[in-house]
């Protein structure tokens, strides 16, 4: 089966009523658990950006606790995990601002954390990929936000060197 365009999707749903779309909504949330997510983000949280960053990084803070330090084997694996978390997070929300943010605080918390970054070829090279990724998206927002979002990162890389 072949899937349809989006401007077929869009074309379509338009022409359907509003009881039909709950249907095919709860529908399509039942498949897969991001679906569920990405319409929860939707539907309740959309409207208070603000709070939905203060709850991933409670979810975040909870990961970093768990991570088992004892090994850097461990520690990589549970870094890798979070960032997955951060990249679906972000992609729900679509805000260039609270992917900053949240890259940022990810970074400040693998410092904070004790974990050696530079003992481990991948630690480091995931803390450094993380710096770039918030470069690339910090250069695509406005100048204030820029400028706040600026000196976040120069702290981060500040201390690192």
């Amino acid at each position: 089966m072949k899937s349809a365009t989006i401007h077929e999707i869009k074309q379509e749903l338009s022409t359907l009523k509003t009881a039909q779309l709950v249907e095919l909504c709860l529908r399509l949330a039942r498949f897969k658990k991001e679906n569920k997510e990405l319409l929860t983000y939707l539907l309740f949280e959309a409207h208070n950006e603000p709070g939905y960053v203060n709850g991933i990084k409670k979810e975040i803070d909870d990961h970093f606790s768990e991570i088992n330090v004892s090994h850097l084997y461990f520690a990589k694996k549970s870094l890798r995990k979070i960032v997955r978390i951060i990249n679906k997070f972000c992609r729900y929300s679509g805000s260039k601002s609270t992917e900053v943010e949240l890259r940022i605080y990810f970074c400040k918390q693998l410092k904070e954390s004790g974990i050696p970054i530079r003992r481990n070829a991948i630690i480091h090279n995931l803390y450094h990929s993380q710096i770039k990724k918030i470069r690339t998206v910090l250069s695509n927002l406005h100048e204030d936000l820029q400028y706040d979002y600026q000196r976040g990162l120069d702290e981060l890389m500040e201390n690192y060197k």
